[in-house]
């Protein structure tokens, strides 16, 4: 949120997860997320070191993702992380706030609920990816995954493709009617198959899992498909077969996080690929690199999550919401 957005006023915006849900919409994140990628390969806007780590209590992952976006004048962090336990709570795993400061003076500017906001710009990211990389002909997409995010992630998917069918898998088959639910509702047939079915038959595949061993292998990929890692963003976490990115063209949001705490890592601990080998989403966007060269090549996109895309929708709802009228105001 720019300091135009909000001259007249000096208060603390509170924007919560209603008023998130009310004023971003997929379109509105996919464009926030797409810019934001443009402007981090340009050299515009960067990430601060994340901070991520078990509080060895409720078995909860905690951190921090931060940046600066010098085009979008976003400045701030995103607080939060994984509570294992929070589902037979009632609640969502992933829980996080979003704080954005004032870049021109270092106030805080607002408060800005995370959940649903991370759930829509890490569907945007894959989308974003589908939109650039995958093949124009792509018809059936597979999902690994059905959790909290898989379903948000359909729903950008669906439209970024003619797609006619949706092919999915999970360890627990009852989670599996989410999915099927967004299919029926988009117009799109649905079947349930086991992972390398699933290959067989996918144009575009989405992972979105908490795994720590891969559940995709190299040699069940066909040419000409697009995956999206969308799930490993922690160290130890994996998704795919290593050697697969060895066979891929890889693309990501961030180097830096996709060698360390991403799907890479593990490719690049083994020496199956190098940095080099990789290039970011943005450079696609741009028009610095041609993205997909063939109908055959395999690409892939290390979706690792940066706190630049929390950033962004986050600045973009602080602005709908409070000329919205939906934002509290206080003083501290």
């Amino acid at each position: 949120m720019s300091e135009e957005n909000n001259s007249n006023n000096d208060g603390l915006l509170i924007v919560s997860e209603d008023a998130c849900k009310s004023v971003i919409d997929r379109a509105s994140a996919f464009t926030a997320v797409e810019n934001v990628f443009a402007s981090m390969s340009r050299g515009d806007a960067y990430n601060f070191p994340v901070i991520r780590e078990a509080i060895g209590y409720a078995d909860a992952l905690y951190g921090f993702k931060s940046g600066f976006d010098r085009a979008g004048k976003s400045l701030g962090l995103k607080s939060g992380g994984y509570w294992p336990g929070n589902e037979a709570k009632g609640l969502t795993n992933h829980q996080s706030t979003i704080f954005l400061f004032n870049p021109d003076n270092g106030k805080l500017r607002a408060l800005v609920g995370g959940n649903y906001l991370t759930a829509v710009r890490t569907a945007a990211a894959s989308a974003v990816s589908i939109a650039h990389l995958a093949r124009k002909d792509s018809k059936v997409i597979g999902m690994i995954g059905a959790g909290h995010q898989s379903t948000f992630q359909l729903r950008a998917a669906l439209e970024q493709r003619d797609f006619d069918k949706v092919v999915a898998w999970n360890n627990n088959k009852d989670r599996l009617k989410n999915l099927q639910a967004v299919a029926e509702e988009a117009g799109v047939a649905f079947e349930s198959v086991e992972r390398e079915e699933l290959c067989k038959q996918a144009d575009v595949i989405i992972t979105i899992t908490s795994a720590f061993e891969p559940l995709l292998m190299k040699e069940w990929i066909k040419p000409g498909t697009h995956i999206a890692c969308m799930g490993t963003d922690t160290v130890g976490k994996q998704e795919v077969d290593a050697e697969l990115l060895a066979s891929a063209t890889v693309f990501t949001d961030e180097i830096a996080q996709s060698i360390s705490l991403g799907e890479a890592q593990h490719a690049i601990k083994s020496g199956a690929i190098k940095e080099s080998d990789i290039t970011t989403l943005g450079a696609a966007i741009n028009g610095d690199h041609p993205g997909r060269s063939s109908d055959d090549e395999i690409t892939l996109f290390d979706g690792t999550g940066v706190g630049l895309q929390d950033l962004a929708v986050a600045s973009a709802a602080a602005r709908l919401a409070l000329e919205k009228g939906e934002a509290q105001q206080i003083s501290l």
